[in-house]
């Protein structure tokens, strides 16, 4: 049999926390975040980062591994969280990996070969001056040139994919989008469910809003202040996260702090949508809608029986 994985996904702000929970305490699993901002020490209010009490005793990886001066990557991302899932089956455990960060999730639900390609550093760094003197709008109408494909899963905002997928494009003369639906072909290793949690847009919206709320009166500026004083720069890949490029605009006179607000939550927003817009597109998913279930239990006792091969691999192993 091969070894099970269970993936919960969604968009931010969906309820994933509470059932990966559950189900982890159901399943004697161990979560792995798929996320690519929760990896970075002292920065927990703007990712929306699990609290130590919140986590009921069930271990978690891959949150606070790096400092907010490290850089992080889907290839780093495949590797930490293989090495977690090693370590979960050596205990007879199931690794539960959660999170809302799409591609991170394949990469390691089909061990995706990463392109060996050498970087062309020179031809990397012109990019980034020009986004800088030019903006990222810039490099984002490059892309859509040559990689539109790549356009609908890449935010224009993230400056480090567009210019991974502009290099991708050069060396190979190849779209990155076409390599990454190569490599969505393969067969998983694991025996799996691929959990999709959803809510009405309506509903998820207004949380969302809400959720920023919560961020601001826990304290974000502050801790957007305190980074800065550590030395972190708004070029850094851990200040792009969302929440954390608004408020340094504020910081930086660039726009006011009200506003600041309100583009995280419509930033937010769009993210979502995006999403959404991602998960359709896999395969092998099980949707999750939330209003079909008339409480969250009702919805943990689903899922639980659907994963009931998992304890049936481990009970099998034993023999």
């Amino acid at each position: 049999m091969k070894r099970p994985l269970i993936i919960l996904t969604g968009p931010t702000a969906v309820g994933k926390t509470a059932l990966s929970i559950g189900l982890a305490k159901a399943l004697d699993g161990e979560i792995i975040s798929a996320d690519s901002m929760q990896v970075y020490k002292k920065m927990d209010i703007g990712t929306a980062k699990i609290k130590p009490e919140e986590m009921q005793g069930v271990k978690h990886h891959l949150i606070d591994i790096l400092e907010p001066d490290e850089e992080f990557n889907i290839a780093l991302f495949q590797k930490y969280a293989q090495k977690a899932m090693e370590e979960i089956y050596s205990r007879g455990k199931c690794p539960i990996l959660v999170g809302g960060t799409g591609f991170y999730i394949q990469s390691v639900l089909y061990d995706i070969r990463f392109s060996k390609t050498e970087a062309d550093v020179s031809y990397r760094e012109e990019l980034e001056t020009l986004a800088k003197e030019q903006g990222a709008e810039k490099l984002f109408e490059m892309l859509k040139k040559v990689d539109p494909d790549s356009c609908q899963t890449i935010h224009p905002n993230n400056v480090k994919r567009v210019v991974r997928a502009l290099e991708y494009y050069k060396q190979t003369g190849e779209p990155i989008s076409k390599h990454n639906e190569t490599q969505k072909m393969r067969t998983s290793p694991y025996q799996f469910r691929y959990y999709v949690l959803s809510l009405d847009r309506g509903i998820l919206y207004q949380r969302i809003n809400e959720r920023v709320e919560q961020m601001r009166e826990a304290g974000l500026v502050k801790e957007v202040q305190a980074l800065m004083e550590l030395g972190c720069s708004e070029h850094m890949v851990s200040m792009q996260g969302l929440g954390y490029k608004e408020i340094i605009d504020a910081l930086k006179g660039r726009d006011n702090m009200e506003h600041a607000f309100e583009r995280i939550k419509q930033e937010t927003r769009h993210f979502a949508k995006r999403q959404f817009t991602w998960f359709r597109r896999e395969k092998d998913v099980t949707w999750l809608e939330k209003e079909k279930f008339s409480s969250e239990q009702e919805l943990l006792d689903f899922c639980i029986r659907d994963c009931g091969f998992v304890k049936e691999y481990f009970k099998n192993r034993k023999k």
